[in-house]
This record gives C-alpha cells, structure tokens and sequence, in this order.
C-alpha cells in the first residue's frame, strides 16, 4: 500500500489535497512543510522525505471555522487546525490506514518570503467528482522556510535539497531579505546559506 514506508512520496501529497478538500469541500488546499517539496521534487532525496507527517490548510479555513462556529452552542471556537489533527493526525484512523499523518497549521506557520504564493507550485488531483489544487511553495522559497528555523533536520533538508538540485544561492539570499523575520535570524540563516 502505498504511503506506509518511511519516505512520504507525491501520492502522499495528494492524499492529503484530497483528504483536506474533501472534508472542508473546498477547491485548494496549501501544503507548507518540509514535504512540500514533493509538489516540485517528486524524486527529492530521502532525507528530505523522512517526515512522517505532511503540513497542510484549507484554503478556506477561516470560512469553515466562522460557519462552524454559528453551528455550535458551547461557545468554543472551531479551529481548522484542530479539526485537521482530530480527524488526521497522529495516531488518527488516517495516520494508521496510510503511514503518516496531516499536522493540521495555518497561514503563520512557515515563514515564507513575500509574494511566495505567486511562485507557488501546484498540483491538481480529483475528489468527488472535482478537481482540486495543493499548492507548495517552490522550492527556493521552501528552502527559507526552513532557513528560518534552522534546526538540525532544517540543516539536512536544505542540504539534501541543494546536494541533488543545486539551489540558486544568490536567490535563496535574496528571498530571505524578502522574508518577515528577525533580523539576527535572516542574518544567520544567510551566513548559513552562504557556507554551502
């Protein structure tokens, strides 16, 4: 079956477009983990496939969450996130039928450059009758992403990537300028940049 080993792979990616569309019955979902680089780099190298979940939102989350919301009596407010994680997330149904699970985020979780969206990649699969769009940052603005934080998998994710695609590093600069964050962030994430 597949999506049950250790490496996510594009089917992976697109169960989870089609898992999130269908159950917010909407047309695009956003992928933007590590594993969004599948959407681009369907053959990325194994290290940046060990994830064993994949990040992603409905591009209609904030909709579903104000609908919800009138729907409800307690008072609580329905968060996309969180029904994503209920539903999809670790030790779900989901996560045991297919080897991995949905971490259900929003708009603020990757830290990506301006304008990212228009650079996006997209892939279309079909649910219900429909087709339906995930859409992944590219990878320049992935790799950012990651640069942001910074930790250790960050590490061996950017430098998995760059070792099979050589990235345009002077671009990846460039785009960290372009990016809301921190400047002694930015900053170390460059000098890092700069030393592959």
């Amino acid at each position: 079956m597949p999506g049950t080993g250790v490496l996510r792979t594009l089917e992976d990616l697109l169960r989870v477009v089609r898992a999130l569309a269908y159950e917010f019955e909407t047309d695009t979902v956003f992928v933007v983990g590590s594993q969004a680089i599948l959407a681009s780099m369907p053959d990325a190298p194994e290290a940046a496939r060990e994830s064993p979940e994949i990040d992603a939102f409905p591009a209609n989350a904030r909709i579903w969450e104000l609908t919800e919301a009138k729907r409800t009596r307690d008072g609580v407010q329905p968060m996309a996130s969180e029904h994503i994680d209920g539903l999809f997330g670790s030790e779900s149904q989901f996560h045991r039928t297919h080897g991995f699970y949905i971490d259900g985020v929003d708009e603020t979780t990757a830290k990506l450059p301006r304008g990212w969206q228009g650079r996006a990649v997209r892939v279309q699969t079909e649910v219900a009758g429909r087709t339906v769009t995930g859409v992944a940052p590219a990878p320049e603005d992935l790799v950012v992403s990651k640069l942001a934080r910074l930790d250790e998998r960050d590490k061996r994710f950017v430098g998995a990537i760059h070792e099979r695609r050589p990235l345009d590093l002077r671009l990846v600069e460039r785009r960290i300028r372009e990016t809301d964050l921190d400047p002694a962030v930015a900053e170390r994430a460059i000098a890092y940049i700069r030393g592959l």
